[in-house]
């Protein structure tokens, strides 16, 4: 086997660990490609485990990535939210139990976004992708108890914020249908059925497209924020569909140039949560656009 083709059987694996890393899909593809170059370089005689070799790299590049990110975000124009991306055709590996599922939702992303970038590199590594506490402390160069102190603290962080995720798929999406339908039809009384009392929506725009520059908390507030968007004329020429994005039913609307990603978070039959992504900057792995 040719070193490109060791290199292309990692791709997929690469891509899902530096995009948990980093909440972006366009930044992810980037450090598979920094990787590829660092690969191409290296003496593979040397190399006993390549994919050890390249979960190495791919982490300390994302490591890296992270530690700048934490600046651009400060400096963001409205909520930063991570870049949706379609996962019916297994882009983010195999999502087919609950916490498979939850571990790549943009809720649990956000959440990841208050860790340390050593705690989110643990966290990832263990839980989404299984590894041993020992095979962390190699890849970070750090002691194993180190490496078990930065779980620990990362999943201590995760389980005081994240909620019950739903774990009956065909229900979360019956439950998204109907809410997309009661939003699009202005429907008053099931939207009250389905908004929790706590419910916060989030857009981002990122200063491209006109969006809510911050969160709109509580259910009348939120009912106001849908009704004046069924009440716009233009969304008669909005095409709405169901569509999985990182291991949940999103909507995505289409409306001439402009592509929205809505995603809700639900705990139960209640919405909790509304995501949107319109900045079209982050909907590129949606539209298959990627922006020069």
């Amino acid at each position: 086997m040719t070193g490109v083709e060791l290199f292309e059987g990692q791709r997929a694996r690469m891509f899902g660990i530096a995009y948990r890393m980093l909440g972006s899909a366009a930044e992810a593809e980037d450090v598979v490609q920094d990787a590829f170059l660092r690969w191409h370089g290296a003496d593979h005689a040397k190399i006993e485990t390549p994919s050890a070799w390249l979960t190495k790299v791919v982490t300390n590049l994302c490591l890296t990535r992270l530690s700048s990110a934490r600046v651009r975000r400060e400096q963001y124009v409205g909520p930063w939210l991570p870049e949706p991306v379609p996962t019916a055709g297994g882009a983010l590996g195999p999502l087919e139990t609950v916490e498979q599922r939850e571990l790549v939702s943009l809720g649990m992303l956000v959440v990841l976004e208050r860790l340390t970038p050593p705690e989110r590199a643990v966290f990832v590594l263990r839980e989404a992708f299984g590894h041993q506490h020992r095979e962390i402390a190699e890849i970070l160069e750090i002691d194993e108890a180190h490496a078990r102190q930065l779980y620990s603290r990362a999943r201590r962080h995760v389980t005081e914020a994240r909620r019950r995720f739903p774990a009956d798929r065909a229900q979360h999406e019956a439950i998204v249908r109907r809410f997309l339908a009661a939003t699009m039809q202005g429907d008053v009384a099931g939207l009250e059925r389905l908004l929790a009392e706590d419910v916060v929506s989030w857009a981002d725009g990122g200063g491209k497209i006109t969006a809510a520059r911050r969160p709109i908390v509580g259910k009348a507030k939120v009912l106001r924020y849908l009704l004046g968007f069924q009440r716009r004329p233009e969304l008669k020429e909005v095409s709405a569909e169901i569509v999985e994005v990182n291991g949940q039913p999103a909507w995505v609307l289409r409306w001439k140039w402009v592509t929205a990603v809505f995603v809700p978070e639900l705990d139960g039959e209640r919405v909790t949560a509304l995501r949107l992504i319109i900045n079209p900057d982050k909907v590129w792995a949606v539209t298959n656009r990627r922006p020069a």
